[in-house]
């Protein structure tokens, strides 16, 4: 069986429903609803605004809902904080790292162990996952490249063994070859059975690793399918609202 016909059969693990996120009196998530089931990979694409970091942070428990509901294993969690969140098992790499930078990366991958669950994600395994740390655990996070610095803040949150893991702009500002690195180390990572959604303004890459494909526009979802049944071109329109101008003019 497939990795993509395995997550179609599993259980849903995350279900949102008319989930409305708002900053100030601007809906920058307007009533979207989503099913994600387990050991599911989705990669989530829009033009920047179109509310994809939002969306994360809501379900991490870091943005506050409006109205709808966000279930977590049969568990209505929309009104839980961030910290009861990774506890039950979600974790969010935010864009920007957020790493400690005079810390070490071992010191930051331990900033986790309090909060970690049971599983197999140690500062061992992590390394093993992300051979490129191996060599840095000694060095401080401020003199790490991007990608170095990307595959800890992964670490970091796997760490906590999280059931499902949210990734916010895996790429931005990586050079291409830190951006291969981190997502060949991700594949391992979704091997394991982790359920995943991922924000990457990097279409190409993002779906490569995805079971579902959804594109975001101006809070709502625009488009969304099966990674090997939406072409380039439908995501790229529906990335940057064409489809819908087309449609104005008929």
């Amino acid at each position: 069986m497939t990795a993509a016909r395995a997550a179609q059969s599993a259980r849903p693990q995350l279900v949102i429903e008319q989930l409305t996120l708002r900053h100030g009196l601007l809906e920058a998530v307007r009533g979207v609803s989503l099913t994600v089931r387990e050991g599911e990979t989705i990669a989530l694409v829009g033009a920047n605004g179109a509310g994809k970091t939002t969306l994360l942070r809501g379900i991490a428990g870091a943005h506050r809902a409006s109205a709808g509901t966000i279930t977590f294993d049969g568990v209505d969690v929309t009104k839980l904080p961030g910290h009861r969140r990774v506890g039950m098992g979600i974790a969010l790499v935010p864009e920007g790292r957020r790493l400690f930078a005079n810390l070490t990366v071992e010191e930051n991958l331990s900033v986790a162990i309090q909060r970690r669950r049971p599983g197999r994600w140690t500062i061992d395994s992590v390394i093993e996952a992300f051979p490129m740390l191996e060599p840095l655990r000694a060095q401080r996070a401020a003199t790490l490249s991007g990608g170095e610095q990307q595959a800890t803040a992964i670490g970091r949150a796997l760490i906590s063994n999280p059931r499902l893991l949210l990734l916010d702009e895996l790429s931005l500002g990586l050079a291409p070859v830190a951006v291969e690195g981190v997502y060949s180390s991700l594949k391992s990572v979704i091997g394991e059975g982790s359920t995943v959604v991922l924000v990457d303004q990097d279409i190409t890459r993002a779906a490569t690793i995805a079971d579902r494909v959804i594109c975001m526009l101006e809070g709502r979802f625009v488009l969304e399918g099966a990674r090997d049944e939406l072409t380039r071109e439908q995501i790229t329109e529906a990335y940057f609202g064409l489809h819908r101008s087309a449609g104005a003019g008929t």
